[in-house]
């Protein structure tokens, strides 16, 4: 559907590639500006490695790979005139979309921020993504995905309930902000159909962070008897039964078996298969709202049945 659309991407590491893989994927072309000599960050992330993993100038990461596909690369030093003559050209005859994520203030200074470049283009769509957003008190410091997690609330909600804090299995807080990127930039393209003129879409991790917290930070915003949050491990705090739950060892691995009944119906139906129907009927777990208040004597009745066989049996 992009096919014909035009990307010159400036960013590095994750939320940026993200967003223009995803471009790529849906047809755009997309030409990505990296270091000489020393390219993207994230080409040296790793182990693991594919290509000449004995020369490191061969080798390449398949994190690298992950959110670079349907790219082309070229490198340009963009701090000596010509080079930076070369991506001015880019942006103000070539490109459609504009994606970026250097620290505040260093596109403008080279001349490529969107103010200059749409003076040229009228045009274009210009995205910048940052740690904390275009203004206040953080907005020129550089922003990583596990620094947000921390500073904004996710990885308090994440790990076990009486375990430390702990950090999602991958960079969702990049992800998240990379793919609000790419839906800031369709709405842009699509208004220029109307206008024929571009507009310039600013995204942070912190605010893509705080957005992601969803039904947490709306329970904390606007229920006045509502708890704290806090870490579940794999339980949902207003849904039960939704969590892991330990099977019967089979071998040295143990084993455990992904629960979620979102409804009635289905925790009837659970019941059913674990052989306890009666359960269902119990005045205490009728609704999903008995069963968030009485977690603490319907959990280890569950526990117990999921021992009886392998997660394989079950």
């Amino acid at each position: 559907p992009l096919q014909g659309l035009r990307v010159l991407d400036f960013s590095r590491v994750l939320a940026g590639p993200w967003c223009t893989m995803l471009l790529g994927d849906a047809g755009a072309s997309v030409v990505k500006v990296e270091r000489p000599l020393v390219g993207d960050d994230t080409r040296k992330w790793g182990p693991p490695f594919v290509g000449d993993t004995d020369n490191s100038n061969r080798k390449l990461s398949t994190y690298f790979l992950s959110i670079n596909r349907n790219k082309k690369s070229v490198a340009i030093d963009i701090k000596r005139k010509a080079g930076l003559e070369i991506c001015r050209k880019l942006s103000t005859e070539w490109a459609d979309v504009v994606v970026e994520n250097f620290k505040r203030g260093t596109m403008e200074k080279l001349g490529l921020g969107y103010d200059e470049l749409a003076k040229q283009n009228p045009g274009i769509v210009y995205c910048s993504i940052s740690g904390f957003g275009p203004d206040g008190p953080l907005a020129q410091q550089p922003g990583y995905d596990v620094i947000c997690s921390g500073m904004y609330g996710l990885m308090s909600i994440t790990g076990d309930e009486d375990g430390p804090p702990a950090k999602v299995g991958v960079a969702s807080t990049d992800i998240l902000t990379g793919t609000l990127a790419q839906s800031g930039i369709l709405s842009a393209l699509y208004a220029r159909e109307r206008t024929g003129v571009g507009q310039k879409v600013d995204v942070s991790l912190m605010e893509s962070q705080l957005a992601g917290l969803v039904n947490i930070a709306s329970s904390s915003l606007n229920s006045t008897d509502s708890p704290p949050p806090k870490r579940w491990g794999t339980a949902h705090e207003s849904i039960v039964p939704y969590q892991a739950f330990q099977c019967k060892q089979n071998g040295p691995e143990i084993q455990y078996i992904m629960v979620g009944a979102g409804n009635d119906v289905q925790f009837h139906n659970l019941s059913s298969v674990l052989g306890i129907p009666d359960l269902s009927q119990d005045q205490r777990y009728l609704t999903n709202e008995m069963r968030v208040k009485h977690r603490k004597s319907l959990l280890p009745l569950l526990e117990k049945v999921f021992l009886t066989k392998t997660r394989d049996e079950w």
